[in-house]
């Protein structure tokens, strides 16, 4: 049973619609309108000042942007890094300006999200452990959840590691806590599922056990593949780190979007997701 963080969490949440999130054919053109519709592709919830903001953070060694891995900066550029963010949104990103907003392709998000579901149905297929965490359990609470629930029915393992486990950080006034909803692993802190770009839950999780594949986002996706665990992630135009570990082969799937609207607006990336049978 789900603890009292979890429920409490949960009913914050905007009903599920629960007809939205079933597997199924759907026209490749209906999703890209939806993920337009639903603000998942469009116009991007960062503006170019907070993008670029945080990628110079990145090039500065700032370890709220890094979400664990190291190495990053090498050659890297300002320049550098909003390339690879325009190459995954899918959209030129003009490099004078200042202000102003960041665009999402929705084509590049299915793309990306059928290539990711190939490897998550050989997953299935083989009956390999996988991870689900997120550190952003508000906007992508339903994505992971029924992904876990729908790969487990198919034959994955769905890993429950670290449950409960918990530490202290010098100045808290609270713990840190593991906490798992439907397969999901969450950051708490004792009251309520926290938004985290920190590795630390994850590199705790791995401690426990190795997984064959994680699908995570923010810190725990960079601590999996620091630790060399192969992972699928999910970041924002303005979460770097992890498209700077893809241009440095060190991770494969990368699906970029918007990861702070409505739960329910990401049913498109979860029929992309689970198109591929097992």
């Amino acid at each position: 049973m789900p603890s009292d963080v979890i429920e409490a969490h949960v009913s914050r949440l905007p009903p599920l619609a629960e007809d939205d999130w079933t597997p199924r054919v759907v026209d490749r053109r209906e999703l890209e309108r939806a993920l337009l519709a639903g603000g998942v592709a469009g116009t991007a919830t960062h503006p170019i000042e907070n993008v670029r903001g945080n990628i110079q953070k990145l090039l500065d060694h700032d370890p709220d942007k890094e979400f664990g891995l190291t190495g990053l900066q090498g050659v890297m550029t300002l320049d550098r890094v909003l390339g690879l963010v325009e190459r995954a949104a899918g959209v030129p990103i003009d490099r004078d300006a200042r202000f102003g907003p960041v665009e999402i392709r929705a084509r590049p998000i299915i793309d990306a999200s059928l290539a990711a579901g190939e490897r998550l149905a050989r997953a299935c297929g083989a009956g390999e452990s996988v991870v689900f965490a997120t550190g952003h359990p508000t906007g992508l609470a339903y994505l992971y959840h029924q992904l876990a629930s729908e790969f487990a029915e198919r034959g994955a393992q769905v890993a429950i590691l670290g449950r409960g486990v918990r530490w202290r950080e010098a100045g808290l006034d609270h713990d840190w806590v593991i906490e798992h909803f439907d397969g999901v692993a969450m950051l708490s802190d004792g009251r309520a599922p926290r938004h985290t770009h920190k590795p630390d839950a994850m590199q705790r999780m791995l401690a426990e056990a190795r997984p064959d594949l994680v699908f995570a986002d923010h810190g725990f996706a960079g601590a999996a593949i620091e630790a060399g665990v192969e992972t699928i992630s999910i970041v924002d135009v303005n979460d770097t780190a992890l498209l700077v570990s893809k241009e440095q082969g060190r991770t494969g799937h990368v699906l970029v979007f918007d990861d702070h609207v409505d739960p329910n607006a990401y049913w498109p990336v979860f029929v992309a997701l689970t198109a591929q049978p097992a």
